[in-house]
């Protein structure tokens, strides 16, 4: 997969004119709209993911680093459902291609390519992936993450420290690095967002000290980022997407000891919620915001008042819930 793209193609037939794909097949450029998967129709064709290049009008391509599972995939999906086109990234080839022929059942214009965030080379093949398939990229998202065991640092070896390090935070800005040189050289420029997480605030947690360094460093760098570029065609942002039931997540749980897992259960059942909850969301802010990267936060502190103060009334599983 590190040499080709991986592109969609319709199970049991070849595409027809019609059916959001131009005459030439489907490795061609969409046209139209794309059917929700929620059975809410085909989004117009610049109803919400347009842009202009030169004098014609087409749809924004959005790359996602870490997008084969989780809240990243979850964000394909909703950016598929708005009529975007989206190229998702992944380090597994297995659950990238997957991943891929999921996205590909929804009808939306999408591609897939292996990339290692920590690897400069890799980011470059991968934007060169969606020029080459979509004829540019107008919104770049850092959503690739990882964590290690949640136990105090001294327990932490030293591989893992560097992969987190190398991911969170080294990974997203070689990856903004390469994504503002190419936006600045292309007409329209672009928006690249990079996610934030737990400790992004200053809030710190027993186990989290690594992550939370990570993703504190992030904030800084984007928000510094973005001065630099004040002026020019490009644009940084945020994501904050709260606490969000992915595998991730439920990785750290299970490294956690019995008193921090009972803890962190009883706030993310307060706080957290499900993918397919926070991704649209997140989307239409993304689209909304895109011409000026507004930071896009799911849960806002009135929000997370409002939950403490219903607690007692209403009680949640995010990781059962359906």
């Amino acid at each position: 997969m590190q040499g080709s793209i991986l592109v969609p193609r319709s199970p049991g037939r070849e595409p027809r004119p019609g059916d959001g794909w131009s005459e030439q097949g489907a490795d061609a450029s969409p046209r139209g709209g794309f059917p929700s998967r929620h059975g809410g129709g085909a989004h117009a064709l610049g109803s919400r993911c347009g842009v202009l290049r030169g004098e014609s009008r087409t749809v924004k391509t959005i790359v996602i680093t870490g997008s084969s599972r989780g809240i990243g995939f979850g964000l394909a999906e909703a950016f598929l459902e708005r009529g975007c086109q989206v190229v998702i990234s992944g380090r597994n080839e297995r659950v990238l291609a997957e991943a891929l022929a999921k996205l590909e059942a929804t009808g939306g214009a999408v591609a897939a390519k292996a990339c290692d965030v920590s690897k400069v080379a890799d980011l470059e093949t991968l934007w060169d992936a969606a020029v080459e398939r979509f004829g540019g990229v107008d919104i770049w998202i850092n959503n690739a993450g990882s964590v290690s065991p949640r136990v105090r640092l001294d327990k932490v070896e030293e591989a893992e420290i560097d992969a987190v390090v190398a991911t969170n935070l080294l990974g997203v800005i070689k990856a903004s690095k390469m994504a503002m040189i190419r936006m600045l050289a292309q007409p329209g420029g672009g928006a690249i967002y990079n996610f934030e997480g737990f400790g992004s605030d200053g809030m710190t947690a027993s186990g989290l000290t690594l992550y939370g360094a990570t993703k504190r460093a992030v904030t800084y760098f984007t928000k510094s980022m973005g001065k630099e570029l004040d002026g020019t065609s490009v644009r940084m942002g945020t994501i904050s997407p709260g606490i969000v039931a992915t595998d991730l997540l439920q990785s750290e749980m299970r490294d956690a000891s019995d008193a921090d897992r009972a803890k962190s259960m009883k706030l993310y059942n307060i706080l957290g919620d499900r993918v397919e909850t926070v991704a649209p969301f997140i989307a239409d802010g993304v689209l909304k915001g895109e011409a000026t990267a507004a930071p896009v936060r799911w849960l806002t502190m009135p929000k997370a008042m409002g939950r403490f103060m219903t607690a007692g009334f209403k009680k949640r599983d995010i990781f059962a819930e359906a």
